[in-house]
């Protein structure tokens, strides 16, 4: 899952209207935020193997810490609490955010085949393999990113040109990223992939970005 990740946090907007959007992509990324420096660490391992879907040639073979239910719960909790305390934030935003982090394991387990971690060592895998269609996987998560931006849309709008023009220029980055994700070459290796799995964090900065320039929808204004 990818868009979809990005899906779920821009629909959450409409639930959580004083988040950042920046910070509802840090939450439902969490775990592909913090997997790529695990990695790198030699802490969890990924191996390119192509063809061991139709979609990802990357076969998970050890990332409890970032992507097991068990990893993502503590992680969820964690997450929320510390906004809360620093933000002062109502009980509402955080749950918003905890609810977050633990989608991406939902929306994981849609897509992956039977690798998703359930426990820290355990070694029950679950995973429902939407990966083993190309189309399959391209309709489902294509409906819930223009799910999530009609939400978006909906729940917010810009007070200046860059709040447009920013907000369109992250959709269509995502949605190019994403359709060329599906036919590129695979990673040369692990590491090369790590590396630039970290780009992401670049995505939650682009969200903070667009947050300072939209408000709430009706809050009066230039639209």
């Amino acid at each position: 899952m990818f868009i979809g990740h990005f899906a779920a946090a821009l629909a959450a907007k409409h639930v959580a209207q004083s988040v950042s959007l920046g910070t509802l992509f840090l939450a439902a990324q969490l775990a592909d935020l913090v997997w790529p420096t695990l990695v790198l660490l030699g802490i969890e391992v990924v191996e390119v193997r192509p063809g061991i879907t139709a979609v990802t040639p990357l076969d998970f073979t050890h990332y409890p810490y970032s992507h097991s239910l068990v990893a993502l719960t503590v992680w969820a909790g964690a997450f929320a609490a510390a906004y809360r305390w620093f933000w002062r934030a109502p009980s509402s935003a955080a749950l918003t955010l905890a609810a977050l982090v633990l989608s991406h394991w939902v929306l994981d387990v849609l897509t992956h085949r039977p690798d998703m971690p359930l426990t820290l060592t355990g070694a029950l895998r679950v995973g429902l393999g939407l990966w083993n269609s190309i189309g399959a996987t391209f309709a489902i998560e294509g409906l819930l990113f223009i799910a999530g931006v009609a939400i978006y849309l909906k729940t917010t709008e810009a007070v200046d040109r860059t709040g447009r023009v920013a907000l369109w220029a992250l959709i269509v980055f995502l949605v190019i990223t994403y359709v060329a994700n599906l036919f590129a070459p695979p990673p040369p290796n692990a590491m090369a992939l790590a590396w630039w799995a970290q780009a992401t964090w670049l995505l939650v900065a682009w969200g903070y970005w667009i947050d300072r320039h939209r408000r709430a929808s009706g809050s009066g204004g230039p639209s």
